[in-house]
């Protein structure tokens, strides 16, 4: 369940710290060649997730960042998503991170550990199945999810961290957009991905990014 793209291969942005950029190409193999890497297979699975980009107006009125404090589950009203366990996706020894397993976690969404809790300052990190080879899984509904949209996120402090869908990109796993995905921000941001496209030697081709802003 990890890729076989490891930091010594991947594309690495210049002029980040090495700290950072291990740990940010090692996300890089989880969504660009692994990601998900159990779907499809022999199990009945949900149509082609062709989501397609689109994108709005950056959202102005952002909440205030909130502390950290892990992440315990995702909600997304609009695809009947409500997940109440969040997993810990961590780097292996060879810098290749995990993904929940397809076996006993595909209805359940994963959180990239080594970067902020979704609520804090920066870009937080969230990854769920759209299949597995045992059919469809949490992010089966992806289609249904639409810009302005609300992706909450309950926390172990008890708070709940709520972000506004503004864009939503389908890109080709090889064109993953690295910088985007995994850059600082200045405020508080959620990614979402998921798997997208056709099903091809047993991997869908593309990975669907939705990109959100906290807004209470």
């Amino acid at each position: 369940m990890t890729s076989t793209l490891t930091p010594t291969s991947a594309p690495v942005r210049t002029g980040i710290p090495r700290h950072r950029r291990i740990v940010t190409t090692a996300a890089v193999a989880l969504v660009a060649t692994g990601c998900l890497s159990a779907c499809g297979g022999g199990g009945k699975l949900p149509p082609d997730p062709k989501v397609g980009s689109t994108a709005s107006a950056p959202v102005r009125d952002v909440a205030q960042e909130l502390p950290k404090s892990r992440p315990t589950g995702m909600k997304i009203d609009a695809a009947g998503v409500d997940a109440k366990k969040m997993l810990d996706l961590t780097t292996d020894a060879s810098g290749e991170l995990g993904v929940p397993n397809a076996d006993t976690d595909a209805n359940t969404p994963g959180w990239w550990s080594d970067g902020v809790t979704p609520g804090e300052k920066g870009a937080s990190v969230l990854v769920a199945h759209f299949d597995t080879k045992h059919g469809p899984a949490l992010m089966k509904d992806v289609k249904k999810v639409k810009l302005g949209d609300t992706i909450e996120v309950p926390r172990e402090d008890g708070r709940t961290a709520k972000f506004k869908i503004r864009e939503i990109e389908d890109v080709n796993k090889k064109d993953f957009p690295t910088d985007k995905v995994y850059g600082d921000t200045n405020r508080s941001e959620l990614r979402l991905l998921t798997c997208g496209g056709e099903l091809k030697n047993g991997h869908r081709t593309n990975n669907v990014i939705f990109y959100a802003d906290l807004v209470a």
